[in-house]
């Protein structure tokens, strides 16, 4: 079935770092209103905006102390309805990230709920008493704080609450029917306003595990470079989970012509199925780690085998995503290209295989330029609380504070978060001020600015495939097939919708490659023309260049 949210470009936006307006480092929504013009340039049809909610801040605005107001820092309610307006205008949609399973315990639910056990509002989270002495279970947080447990004790009433992430992130007890009507309320209000639908932040993990066992892989103690290791599945994809969500479709989401897109960690194709499945009524799509998050993927083989169990998904009427880095990742150039000899090459490869794929596009701010990982040459430099845990844990069981960082540098999250950088001047033309975070130092050569004029330009490499994408339903509603699995270098696949039939030929990796003859006398056709390439000449068409990408039509 045709959907406005499956022909969606969506383009990711993180307020903090995108671009600030007054002054004090920190950007904000009058800064999303001036670069919309941009944003349009681009061809997003929907914008996704990270939490912009009053927050103390401890985990980049995931920690919410107020649903339904806007943090000072990113602006007021008044520019944010601004901002819905501009966006509406200009034919975009907007989306917001939503956090359902915590808040900040500067909510003033959990102030209430702290106070005493008979509170009204004690049972909005999760609290219990001491099991022989200490934590009601063994737990470990995923912040990597204190001694790692996800439970924190409470001099108040002397109880533990759960929070499976900071401390300052008490978990929310959703089977609380009041809870549940509150939540519900508020999601109610947003759309009422105009919004066109939610990112879902870790939206399988609502459901608690009966009892509250202990896990049968407990925190470990930090040992060398690797740190705690946390059991993270006890409270995913757990029984109750699919009832809830299709509550909350009956309660909110179906009433409103929106999307939903949920994050769901350890997910895997099976298990994604019976939360996007058209007949179940619960969200549109997910976004799953087995690619953009998966420490172990190396080669072209791997991602093959990944996409084809994934377009079952949508073969099972499901649908699916497409992307390679957001806020919680690395830069995907530094990740699965090269970002220095081959920047250019393999960033636009990149983006043909996403944009390629079968699924919903995830653009995330400044991938449309090429961005990439920063190597900051200190701790001091990061403030991202996964690094900044994680190497803290480290240096205390012994490990030389360089091993520590430089083993961390790759994958932090501050990667992604540093200032967007629109031209060479000073801080990235981000801020007029002292940014919140340091720019990459390599903003001179990589901007939106020089992206607009450069011979190779990755911009305008993703103006074109976006345009595609809104000219052709192949990308979006064609049938996915792949060439030679096993190759361990290509990815080779066709598309084909109606009568149309293409054939898209990626290089995975920095180095020449011959084509194969099944690819070769695919294209060995008098119909053929090709459609994109990320190299200007293509006089030897049996030789694939480092990251090279084609696009044929064949048919």
């Amino acid at each position: 079935m045709k959907q406005w949210w499956k022909e969606a470009v969506v383009y990711q936006i993180y307020t903090k770092s995108y671009y600030d307006t007054n002054g004090d480092g920190i950007g904000d929504l009058q800064g999303i209103i001036r670069k919309l013009d941009y944003i349009q340039s681009l061809g997003a049809t929907v914008i996704w905006l990270n939490p912009i909610y009053k927050s103390p801040d401890v985990d980049n605005g995931y920690d919410i102390s107020d649903y339904q107001n806007i943090d000072e820092r990113y602006g007021t309610l008044s520019d944010f309805k601004e901002l819905l307006s501009e966006v509406h205008k200009r034919g975009m949609r907007l989306i917001m990230d939503m956090v359902l399973n915590h808040t900040s315990d500067e909510h003033a639910w959990f102030q209430e709920s702290r106070k005493s056990k008979d509170n009204p509002y004690r049972d909005f989270y999760i609290w219990r008493p001491e099991k022989n002495g200490k934590e009601p279970n063994n737990w470990g947080n995923y912040f990597y704080e204190g001694r790692g447990s996800a439970w924190e004790y409470d001099e108040t009433t002397r109880e533990y609450y759960l929070h499976n992430y900071s401390r300052k992130m008490p978990d929310l007890n959703w089977d609380n029917i009041e809870l549940k009507k509150a939540m519900c309320r508020m999601m109610r209000w947003w759309l009422d306003l105009g919004v066109d639908g939610f990112r879902m932040d870790a939206i399988n993990r609502l459901v608690k595990p009966r009892g509250l066992p202990d896990s049968p892989n407990p925190p470990t103690p930090p040992v060398g470079i690797h740190g705690y290791v946390v059991d993270r599945t006890m409270c995913a994809n757990r029984p109750g989970i699919h009832e809830l969500l299709h509550e909350l479709n009956e309660e909110v989401f179906s009433r409103y012509d929106i999307m939903v897109v949920g994050e769901t960690g350890n997910v895997n194709a099976a298990i994604a199925m019976d939360y996007v499945q058209e007949e179940r009524e619960e969200i549109d799509m997910v976004f799953h780690f087995e690619i953009a998050k998966n420490p172990v993927l190396v080669n072209a083989v791997q991602f093959k085998e990944i996409q084809r169990r994934w377009y079952h998904v949508i073969e099972q009427h499901g649908w699916i995503t497409q992307y390679l880095s957001n806020h919680d990742t690395p830069r995907q150039v530094s990740w699965f290209g090269d970002d220095k000899e081959y920047r250019y090459e393999s960033a636009t490869m990149l983006a043909a295989l996403m944009h390629t794929h079968p699924g919903t596009v995830y653009i995330y701010q400044g991938e449309e330029i090429g961005m990439t990982n920063v190597d900051f040459p200190s701790i001091e430099y990061y403030n991202e609380k996964y690094t900044v845990g994680k190497y803290q844990t480290m240096v205390e069981s012994g490990v030389d504070p360089e091993t520590a960082l430089n083993s961390l540098k790759r994958t932090s999250r501050d990667n992604d978060r540093t200032p967007m950088q629109w031209n060479s001047r000073e801080h990235a033309g981000f801020t007029s001020g002292t940014p919140w975070m340091h720019v990459n130092p390599n903003y001179p050569e990589i901007n939106t600015e020089s992206e607009e004029h450069a011979e190779k330009s990755v911009l305008r490499f993703y103006r074109t495939l976006i345009a595609m994408r809104k000219e052709h339903p192949i990308m979006v509603y064609g049938t996915y097939r792949q060439i030679l699995e096993e190759e361990e270098h290509l990815i080779i696949y066709e598309r084909a919708y109606q009568d149309e039939k293409w054939l898209i030929i990626c290089n995975f990796y920095g180095r020449q490659e011959k084509l194969p003859e099944v690819a070769a006398a695919a294209i060995d056709t008098p119909e053929k023309k090709l459609l994109l390439s990320n190299y200007h000449n293509v006089e030897e068409e049996t030789l694939i260049r480092p990251y090279e990408t084609r696009i044929y039509r064949i048919r």
